[in-house]
């Protein structure tokens, strides 16, 4: 039998929980998959079975969006990076559609704009309308490409919304600016300040979650950081520092006093305390001979060492509980599995609605119909445009994984976080768990002497040591 793997992918062109429905779909009918699952906050899929990468790839490119693998950091780096100039690049677009939109907005609400007119040409307003389609191209380029993209494959989305939404009240404003007869005089509203400040908020509000996510991603960040960027490797008779990537297995690393270990490994020669809290919670150092075992990202203490590499990358134990931390924030509880099975059909079901409004006040509206009925139609589009409902609950998982794991507690998934709401009892199972992550002196019995005397002594006598023993009595004493 094939081998069963796990593929973790960052998928770039998904804007709402329809898209999650589309891709997963389109995932999940790739030969070979066993489970898929997307996350709209993260932007990424894991996808578990015995396929190959670039199908999956392929799959998702199908659905008009892009994807990429990530096998290592400095993949996560990479896109960290695509990231952060994507926020730039939405910050940008926002500040051009708000800069051209709220003076529109402003003279239109303090009744200083030009009236149309029918008998002249409205200059004033048919460069209006120009300027604001060409700002309506930068700053909301993306949504109008997405929803062309959709409209081919028939396959609706939050880009559908957007685009439908702006593009109408541009064109309904075009339209009466070219030819003012075509409506009653009641009918005659220019919208294209309406379609300029929509696509600045929406714009401002992907900006603000992408940077709520870059917050989010904080703790992986984080437990990445407990491994060094390089390695001390012995070659030959001498020792060399290498990049922790090109350290391989059966490699011989050194270890002097207070460096992280790099990678998992076997003590060959020396001995010294390692603080392991990292991993076990414990604030007591161990002891490490030749014949122990070390693992990447706890600290030497004091002494020197060597040791023989047994894992290295995405085998070592931390990577593991990256790894763990990562398809946690990943993963689905019952609630984000319903809130997907709503999402796939509201965008089609907005669509709908939208055109029942426009026709209901087109035929049974007041006059003028057409504006009316536009007004209305537009603004069921619009109301739906960011589609929360597909972020909450990933980007409360991510935040409450996230957080969790800064604190030492690791969530294996989506569901435990949800279903740990219902707990009445906690139970601990040693005492270590508990902790403030250091030894502290609590009491000092003395005799014969006075408590700052036995205090003295002791300090005196451990004022040479750096075991965290001997820091805590060093704090009390002073």
């Amino acid at each position: 039998m094939a081998e069963i793997k796990t593929v973790r992918l960052a998928i770039d062109g998904m804007n709402c929980a329809g898209c999650v429905a589309k891709v997963e779909a389109a995932l999940n009918g790739v030969t070979g998959v066993t489970h898929a699952s997307v996350n709209l906050a993260q932007r990424s899929g894991l996808i578990e079975g015995t396929m190959q990468a670039a199908e999956l790839i392929e799959a998702i490119r199908a659905t008009g969006r892009d994807a990429s693998e990530i096998r290592s950091a400095a993949d996560e780096s990479a896109r960290e990076i695509a990231e952060k100039r994507r926020f730039k690049q939405l910050l940008r677009q926002f500040i051009v559609a708000a800069s051209a939109g709220t003076p529109l907005l402003i003279a239109g609400m303090s009744g200083k704009l030009p009236a149309l007119t029918t008998d002249t040409l409205n200059t004033f307003w048919l460069v209006t309308g120009l300027l604001t389609l060409a700002v309506m191209i930068y700053s909301g380029g993306h949504y109008y490409r997405g929803a062309v993209r959709g409209f081919r494959q028939l396959q609706f989305d939050m880009d559908t919304l957007i685009a439908t939404g702006t593009g109408s009240a541009w064109l309904y404003s075009m339209i009466i600016t070219i030819w003012p007869e075509a409506v009653p005089a009641m009918g005659r509203h220019i919208y294209f300040e309406a379609a300029l400040i929509i696509i600045a908020l929406i714009n401002l509000g992907q900006a603000l979650e992408m940077h709520a996510r870059g917050k989010t991603s904080e703790a992986i960040r984080r437990l990445m950081g407990l491994t060094p960027k390089t390695a001390r490797v012995l070659r030959g008779d001498e020792e060399i520092d290498i990049p922790i990537e090109a350290v391989a297995i059966g490699d011989i690393l050194r270890v002097r006093p207070g460096e992280k270990i790099a990678v998992d490994g076997t003590v060959t020669q020396g001995h010294s305390h390692l603080d392991e809290s990292m991993l076990t919670g414990e604030p007591m150092p161990v002891t490490k001979m030749a014949g122990d075992e070390v693992v990447a990202g706890t600290i030497n203490g004091d002494g020197s060492f060597l040791f023989a590499a047994t894992r290295v990358g995405a085998d070592t134990v931390l990577a593991h509980i990256v790894a763990m931390v990562q398809q946690a924030q990943s993963s689905k509880p019952a609630i984000g599995r319903l809130v997907d099975r709503v999402a796939a059909i509201f965008v089609p079901a907005i669509l709908l609605l939208a055109a029942a409004t426009f026709l209901i006040w087109f035929y049974a509206g007041p006059e003028p119909q057409i504006s009316y009925a536009l007004v209305t139609a537009m603004t069921v589009l619009i109301i739906a445009c960011p589609c929360a409902l597909g972020l909450a609950t990933p980007m409360s998982i991510m935040v409450g994984v996230g957080k969790a794991a800064e604190y030492g507690v690791l969530i294996k998934n989506g569901e435990a976080l949800e279903r740990a709401g219902k707990l009445t009892t906690i139970v601990m199972d040693k005492t270590g768990t508990l902790t403030l992550g250091r030894p502290a002196v609590t009491d000092c019995i003395s005799y014969n002497i006075t408590r700052d005397e036995l205090l003295y002594l002791a300090a005196t006598l451990e004022a040479g040591s750096e075991h965290p023993l001997a820091t805590a009595i060093l704090a009390e004493a002073s």
